[in-house]
C-alpha cells in the first residue's frame, strides 16, 4: 500500500519515458526522485520559486509559439494566392519524362514565391508523370501543414 507521505512532486526538465514531458510536474515516489531523477538532472524538486519559473518559461514558449504560428499562417497565405508552375519536358503523348520530386517544388517556392521550404518538408500524395494541376503538402512541423497547388506545364 502507497503512503501519500512517499510521494514527491517534481518538475520534469527533459523528457523521461513512462513519466512525462519536459516542463510537467509529476508526482512521484521519493526515492525514485531523490536517487534518480535529481542526480541525473532530469527533474527539480517543485518549490514555489521553481514553480515561478516554469511559469515563465511557459509564457515564453507560448509566445515563441504564437510568433511561429503567425509566421507559418503568412507563408501559407502567399502560398495559396496562385498555383506554381513547374515546366517539365514532355514527350508527344503529354507524359513528362520522369517525375516531378519534392525538390522541383521546393525551388518553384523559391523562385516563384520567395519562400525557402525544405524539400523533405514537401510530400506529393500521388506519382506526378503528366501534364496537368495536382496538390503537395508541406509539414511546417508541430502539427501545422499545409496544402499547395501547382501546374505542371510543357517546357
Amino acid at each position: 500500500m502507497v503512503n501519500k507521505r512517499n510521494k514527491m512532486e517534481v518538475i520534469l526538465i527533459q523528457d523521461v519515458d513512462n513519466l512525462g514531458a519536459k516542463n510537467e510536474v509529476v508526482k512521484v515516489r521519493n526515492g525514485y526522485a531523490r536517487n534518480f531523477l535529481l542526480p541525473r538532472k532530469l527533474a527539480v524538486e517543485s518549490s514555489p520559486s521553481n514553480m515561478k519559473q516554469l511559469e515563465e518559461r511557459m509564457k515564453q514558449v507560448k509566445k515563441k509559439e504564437e510568433k511561429m504560428l503567425a509566421e507559418i499562417n503568412s507563408v501559407v497565405a502567399k502560398l495559396k494566392e496562385s498555383a506554381l508552375k513547374l515546366g517539365a519536358k514532355t514527350g508527344t503523348s503529354g507524359k513528362i519524362f520522369g517525375s516531378v520530386t519534392a525538390l522541383q517544388i521546393s525551388r518553384a517556392i523559391r523562385e516563384q514565391k520567395g519562400f525557402e521550404i525544405d524539400r523533405r518538408k514537401i510530400s506529393i500524395p500521388e506519382e506526378v508523370k503528366e501534364l496537368g494541376a495536382y496538390k503537395a503538402n508541406i509539414d511546417f512541423g508541430a502539427g501545422h501543414t499545409a496544402e499547395v497547388e501547382f501546374e505542371v506545364v510543357a517546357e
